[in-house]
């Protein structure tokens, strides 16, 4: 039997440009379920999620269901799309291997978009906002 999901918590990089501007496009959005946004890595991610690897949820898009369910990577971003009333029917095709490549694409480009706001090293989110390859 799976859980239903009535309310997400998006934890994100408060110290990253990119992650920062995308928290505000989410909260922007009508929303079908409730999103939440915790800073990753904070203590209240902390004492909310103390199960949670914190240092990866730094490095990779971490969204917690109110039943308990933890998405990361690609299926985190395709569940914040699934949270928009815009976007869900957009999310379940991304959630088909046809919509697959897409997702890998986007998180790709956002990675490269991060890459242009400066040199190496010099922005936040270089490493913690990291798409995985």
């Amino acid at each position: 039997m799976t859980t239903a999901v009535r309310g997400l918590t998006v934890l994100y990089d408060a110290e990253c440009p990119l992650c920062v501007h995308l928290r505000a496009w989410l909260l922007r959005r009508p929303r079908l379920v409730p999103l939440e946004t915790v800073p990753a890595g904070s203590a209240e991610a902390r004492r909310r999620y103390p199960e949670l690897d914190h240092g990866r949820t730094l490095r990779e898009i971490t969204v917690i269901g109110d039943g308990g369910q933890v998405y990361t990577g690609q299926a985190a971003w395709i569940v914040c799309l699934w949270a928009l009333a815009e976007y869900r029917p957009k999310a379940h095709w991304l959630a088909t291997p046809a919509g697959a490549p897409f997702v890998r694409a986007t998180m790709l480009a956002a990675a490269k978009y991060r890459e242009r706001l400066g040199p190496a090293g010099t922005t936040p989110c270089d490493v913690q906002c990291a798409a995985p390859r």
